[in-house]
């Protein structure tokens, strides 16, 4: 393995390396920063999972190649969210930390645009920026990107998952032919293919890990329970790791709150992170959850983008995702940096080919596990706490003073009985909680018998008027429907996505509830028309037809 130094990286930098405690460089940064080093090099398409270590394979070559002798913006890079627009001009501040005379400036949504162009003005080398708030400002004639060196699409993949196509295109064309580009993903679906064939010339790619594949040091593990049964399964799993650091994923906002509260109402270190909170609420419960005083945090996919936090023990998906590279950077937040971690996934029966499919993705199988029962949970808890008291450590200078009396009061109890009544006054809500607990495991002749029946048998299929030229996408119509019908852990069965119009599957015990609930609403002064429209398993279905009736059954 090289070092930083012998993969040609300058000793101011070096030094300000090896403040950040970075030893050996990581497999990205071993590949890719020998190709930007050099004046001239390819562009560069980077496959790895998040928390490989990519800010620092292309953030350290940009600020060793960055010319302080002209003011004009010479790098871009774009991220999709603000957090980790954040995230990585914070990182390469640190890299510039002895070469002061670089300046670089974050651009991102949410926040005053008038302290971001005072910025831009002064002069910015370096920007990194989300794409909607970059685009205002290109239109204002703040930020000139005509004459930049390279551009760096950060999370390319999640930048598409968040709708940004069309932002980056207007971007990239205001861009010279001559530059550089830099794409890194922890993906490669079709969309960042496209991108990557329209605006980069002969990249080369590299890639660290199997290519479209999670984390190898990630355990992936299955609790299939009823969708009743949901909270009261992911109460057992976190009880039954008492050291769980991690992050709930939930699809909607509502539901995220909901199941947040639900745990600070049962006694759990928990809070939200959704897209209804300010940017003041959000920056709060991000820094508990950076410095552990939140040992939960429960999050929807778009407000979670862009949050790195480091040693995260757990992933559990409250709900599985309906993109399925949704799941893969979900479990990556996790068994980062040589690090072994675990994603966990609470399905009910009728997601069985979502699972498979997921398997398929990762190249990797679930390990599918009974609900842990109440007394497992507490030998587990029991022997946590004990743990903790043979590893406390005591202050005899503190405590000395008060053992004389402490003494006398209990001296009339033997060891056995004080060890008892230590444990039963630290432990005693948890047996009583689960005494009488139910067994929340599925049968498993129902998981069997479920294996035979059709994916939609129980579900109702909806026509919707709204299609890819509205921007419809799945994670949208998901929040559309649980948003509208006000209804938690509604069942979505299978989401067709046509040109004009598109097509859905909910539980048929809330065929009403959809019915009525998407009627009068709008989407962008769009009216929404919502009919059933019910087909046959299996029955070839026209992609040019967007007509209701013509998909019944016959």
């Amino acid at each position: 393995m090289s070092t930083f130094e012998e993969l040609g990286i300058e000793e101011k930098i070096l030094r300000a390396v090896e403040d950040l405690g970075f030893e050996r460089p990581m497999p990205i940064q071993e590949k890719v920063i020998p190709y930007l080093i050099q004046d001239k090099c390819n562009d560069i398409i980077g496959l790895a999972q998040t928390g490989t270590g990519k800010t620092a394979a292309f953030g350290l070559p940009l600020i060793q190649r960055t010319d302080t002798s002209h003011k004009k913006t010479q790098y871009l890079i774009l991220s999709p969210t603000r957090e980790l627009c954040l995230q990585i001009a914070d990182d390469l501040a640190s890299f510039a930390k002895y070469k002061k005379d670089i300046k670089i400036a974050a651009v991102f949504g949410g926040t005053s645009i008038e302290r971001q162009i005072e910025l831009i003005k002064r002069g910015a080398h370096i920007i990194s920026a989300t794409p909607g708030r970059l685009l205002d400002m290109i239109n204002r004639g703040v930020v000139d990107i005509t004459k930049i060196n390279t551009v760096v699409l950060d999370e390319a993949d999640e930048m598409l998952n968040m709708g940004f196509r069309e932002e980056l295109e207007a971007i990239l064309s205001k861009t010279p032919e001559s530059k550089n580009t830099l794409l890194f993903s922890a993906t490669m679906p079709k969309e960042v293919f496209t991108i990557a064939n329209r605006y980069m010339n002969n990249p080369v790619e590299i890639t660290v890990g199997k290519r479209n594949v999670g984390a190898e040091n990630v355990n992936h593990i299955c609790y299939v329970v009823h969708a009743k049964d949901r909270y009261l399964a992911l109460k057992r799993v976190v009880d039954y790791h008492p050291e769980i650091y991690g992050i709930i994923f939930c699809r909607t906002r509502k539901e995220t709150q909901e199941v947040a509260d639900s745990l600070l109402k049962d006694g759990y270190n928990a809070d939200a992170l959704h897209g209804d909170l300010s940017q003041a609420q959000r920056n709060t419960v991000m820094n508990k959850f950076r410095i552990k005083h939140l040992k939960l945090l429960v999050a929807t996919d778009v407000a979670a983008r862009g949050l790195d936090v480091e040693n995260l023990t757990h992933i559990i998906n409250y709900n599985l995702p309906d993109e399925l590279g949704t799941y893969t950077h979900r479990s990556g937040r996790t068994g980062r940096a040589g690090r072994t971690g675990t994603s966990i996934a609470i399905a009910n029966l009728k997601e069985k080919h979502k699972l498979q499919l997921i398997e398929k993705k990762l190249n990797k199988k679930f390990e599918h596990l009974p609900v842990p029962l109440g007394r497992e949970i507490c030998e587990k808890q029991l022997f946590h706490l004990v743990d903790r008291m043979e590893k406390v450590e005591v202050d005899d200078t503190q405590i000395d003073s008060f053992l004389p009396e402490i003494y006398k009061k209990l001296e009339w109890l033997d060891r056995n009985e004080l060890i008892k009544k230590f444990v039963s006054v630290e432990f005693n809500t948890f047996l009583d909680y689960y005494k009488t607990a139910p067994n929340l495991n599925v049968p498993r002749d129902a998981i069997k018998s479920d294996r035979k029946r059709p994916q939609v048998t129980g579900f109702t299929r909806f026509f919707i008027n709204l299609g890819k030229i509205d921007n419809l996408r799945p994670v949208t119509l998901m929040g559309m429907i649980n948003d509208f019908t006000g209804v938690r852990n509604i069942e979505i069965g299978k989401i067709e996505i046509l040109k004009n119009c598109s097509f859905f599957e909910t539980d048929s015990d809330y065929t009403e509830t959809v019915l009525k609930s998407f009627r009068n609403r709008k989407l962008k002064n769009r009216q929404i028309s919502v009919e059933i429209a019910e087909s046959k398993r299996g029955e070839r279905k026209s992609k040019s037809s967007c007509s209701p009736q013509r998909m019944q059954r016959k």
